[in-house]
Parts: structure tokens; sequence; C-alpha cells
């Protein structure tokens, strides 16, 4: 049996706060269709009246944005899809329309209603991996805990939109046992992800209770909380919470910003509070249409995470969720997004691109191909540049003699009919491009270009 949440948690229906400017705390200065907040008396900046004043329903939606009246349809996909936005988040909003990010994340579209027969509710099939309720069982070693149902802000992407917003509830004690005892029962489970809805919406005492409770599992070595609210209520993250979390290391915290518009000075401070009291920060960004496909996005974003101390640590491919098909990018874009990034970031900031795949496969990294051909001898390479190397294999005594003398220096030589296969037998060391800035830079010509004139 599961239990409601405390009355302090319940969802309020009342209407958002009036409209008036907030000139603090503000992302970049409001427009004409941007939603604009007041601050009573300090409310703004306590979490428990960010989640009183979420805008729950449409009616509440057109208050804020009265650019949405007369658009009959998004009563009928926030009745499918439920809706819930902070305050916060809201005013992050700076183009009431789809062509602002921020707006496409959060607020209903009749898009929603476009589903191809390839798409399903539970199309990772987390229900057939239960073997308690509430807890997903899918890798070897590791299993993910649904604390709640209950999000800050559902996002209009969301993996389990059959059951965001539709329910809002906490794990119960008699729930929370069963996964304890199988936890117990399952010792090769050493690392336990605690998600939902967003766990860091429940008191902290919940949260403490929750810990503790997979803590006292011996073989449990690593706790993860997956968690949107430094993105949506970043005053959620107080110190009292970070006390919580503390107590229960090592914990790791993966966060989910998507756009750079949401590393915002606010997200920065939550952030910060985390890693300060040693909480270790990943970042799962989904590749969204329309959102985050162009390469330029994703690289102003990775740089925003790094500087934030937020590793960037996955990008997910959307998943084939009914109620998502507008944001699905072709897997084409997020490869060319990887490409694009190797080179112009360190390996630090950049993501695995990844997908997590239907009937439960679990993740699959997908990446450029750099590998371009292969033999017993020699690995034939290209790096971000074009530049096309052989990487020599292993060898013994007994195995071939190296093609190029060693007597010469390869990167001086100049390499031209033979192409891949030469390198592939090693009587070449490269395939160099025209016009490469970084061996420009160097200005010696050491690297000769395939027409035997000096870089």
């Amino acid at each position: 049996m599961t239990t409601p949440l405390s009355s302090e948690d319940n969802v309020s229906d009342d209407e958002p706060p009036s409209l008036m400017a907030r000139t603090q705390n503000c992302c970049a200065p409001a427009q004409a269709t941007a939603p604009v907040f007041v601050q009573k008396d300090q409310g703004w900046d306590d979490w428990r009246w960010q989640m009183k004043n979420r805008i729950r329903n449409v009616p509440q939606l057109v208050n804020v944005f009265p650019s949405l009246r007369g658009q009959a349809e998004l009563q009928e996909v926030a009745r499918k899809y439920p809706l819930a936005i902070t305050p916060y988040y809201a005013s992050l909003i700076q183009n009431a329309d789809c062509s602002d990010p921020v707006f496409n994340m959060a607020v209903p579209q009749v898009q929603e209603f476009h589903n191809p027969p390839f798409l399903c509710e539970d199309p990772l099939e987390e229900n057939d991996d239960m073997p308690v309720p509430g807890l997903v069982h899918r890798y070897p070693d590791r299993a993910l805990l649904i604390a709640t149902t209950t999000c800050s802000m559902y996002c209009r992407h969301c993996t389990r939109k059959r059951v965001a917003g539709t329910r809002e509830i906490s794990i119960s004690p008699l729930r929370l046992q069963q996964v304890v005892n199988y936890l117990r029962r399952t010792p090769q489970v050493t690392d336990v992800i605690i998600s939902g809805g967003d766990p860091l919406t429940m008191p902290d005492e919940a949260i403490d209770r929750v810990l503790s409770a997979i803590r006292s599992v011996p073989t449990v070595e690593i706790i993860r909380i997956g968690t949107r609210v430094p993105v949506v209520m970043p005053m959620r993250v107080t110190p009292e919470l970070v006390s919580v979390i503390r107590k229960h290391h090592p914990v790791f915290i993966n966060t989910h910003f998507n756009h750079p518009n949401e590393l915002t000075s606010e997200a920065a401070e939550a952030c910060g509070r985390l890693v300060d009291g040693g909480i270790a920060m990943g970042n799962q960004s989904v590749l969204l249409r329309g959102v985050n496909d162009q390469p330029q996005v994703m690289e102003k974003l990775c740089r925003g995470l790094v500087r934030m101390r937020v590793k960037p640590y996955y990008l997910f491919q959307c998943d084939l969720v009914r109620g998502v098909e507008h944001f699905r990018t072709p897997l084409s874009r997020g490869i060319e997004i990887m490409e694009y990034l190797r080179g112009r970031l360190s390996g630090l900031a950049i993501p695995s691109f990844v997908v997590d795949a239907p009937h439960g496969g679990g993740k699959i990294p997908l990446l450029p191909t750099y590998v371009i051909s292969s033999s017993p001898s020699h690995t034939v390479l290209r790096n971000y540049e074009g530049l096309i190397v052989t990487y020599p294999e292993p060898q013994t005594r007994d195995d071939y003699s190296p093609a190029v003398s060693a007597n010469t220096d390869p990167r001086t030589q100049t390499f031209l009919a033979g192409g891949v296969s030469d390198l592939n037998a090693g009587r070449s060391s490269s395939i160099v491009p025209e016009n490469v800035s970084r061996l420009k830079r160097r200005g010696q010509g050491r690297i000769l270009s395939q027409t035997g004139k000096p870089l």
C-alpha cells in the first residue's frame, strides 16, 4: 500500500501569484510574453511556496500566459498528461510559444497526441523488471527505486508519462521494507538509484528515511539520486537538505539540464551547495527536437555545466514513449552532435550519447566511427579534424617486420598512392587533410600534405 503525501505537500489549486515585475533572479530580461512574478513575504525563495504555487491547470496557465487563451486543445492534452510548472521555472520562459526551449519542455502541446504505432506507454519495460513494487532491477549490479511519483515540474518529454502527475504519492514504509528485503536477498546489487518522480520533492525527513533504509543494506556501496530540482526549483537545495544527503555518503546526484537558458545563477548556487557538501554531480540531458538539437547549443550547455562543477554524463536519445514523438530526433543527429563536440570540448565536458533500448535492453552508447580499418599489424584511425593515422599493434619477435624504416621520422614522410591500405599494412603513417589549423599553428611544416607541400 502507498500513502499520500503529508498535507503540506498536497497539490494546491490556488491561482498563481499575481503578475508584477520580478526584478531579481531573472535569467534574462522579460519580454512581452514572458511571465513575471511577485515576491511575497520572501515566499519566492521557499521551495514549499514554489510547490504550493505550481501552475497545475490550464486556467492557471492562461492566467500567466494570456497569449495561450483560446487554445482549447490544451485542456485535452493536460487532462491526458498532467501539467505542473513551478513559478521559478515559468519565469525562465522568455517567449510563450514553441520558439522558446523552456516553454517547449514545460507547456502542453497538441503534438503530444501524435503517436505512431511503435510508441508505447512503457518502452523500457520497467514494470516487467520489478521484482518488488517500486524497484526496477535490470542490470546485474544496479537497481532503481521509484521513491515518489511527485515532481515539482512535469517535463513534457518524460519517460514515465504514463504515471507522471496522475497521482502524487511517495513510497510507503511497507513498500520500502519490501525493497530493503529484496536488496538483502540480492547482494550483487551494489548501486541503487533513487528516482521517481523527483525524490527531492519529498520532505527532508522522508528523504532521510529512504536513504537510511537503502544504506542499511550492507552490500549497497553506492547511492545515486536522480533529480531535476536544481533545474526547476533550485531553492529546494537548502543547507539542511545537503546535511541530510551527506550523512549517507557515498552519494552521487545526477540532475537534468537540457538547455543553457536553465543555467541560471540560482541553479549554479544550488549545484554549488551540493558539490561543496561532497556530493559529486553529473548531468543527464535528453536530446530534444527544437530544444537542444543544435550542436552549438549542446556545446554551450556542456561548457556551462562544467563551470558549475557538474559533469555532463549522458545525452539520451528520446525514448519511444507515447506523447513525445514531436521531441524525437534521428539517431544521426545525436552522432552529428557528438562529432561536433569532440575536439571542441575536453573529455571532461563531453557526455556519452546513449539509447535506452526498447524491451529493457539497457543503455547502448553510440559514437561517430573513428576506426576506419584494421589488420593484425595496424589499426587505421581518424581524429576529429579528419587526420587519418595508423596505429601499430603490439608485435613479438616473429611477427611482421616494420614497413617504415626505423631511421625515418614517419611524421615527415609523404605517402601518395597507397591510401588506407598502406596505412593498414604499416607502409605509411598518416593521411593529412589540408587546412588543419592545429598543424598550421605549429609553423614548422613537419607534417606534409598528400601533395608533398608543407601545411
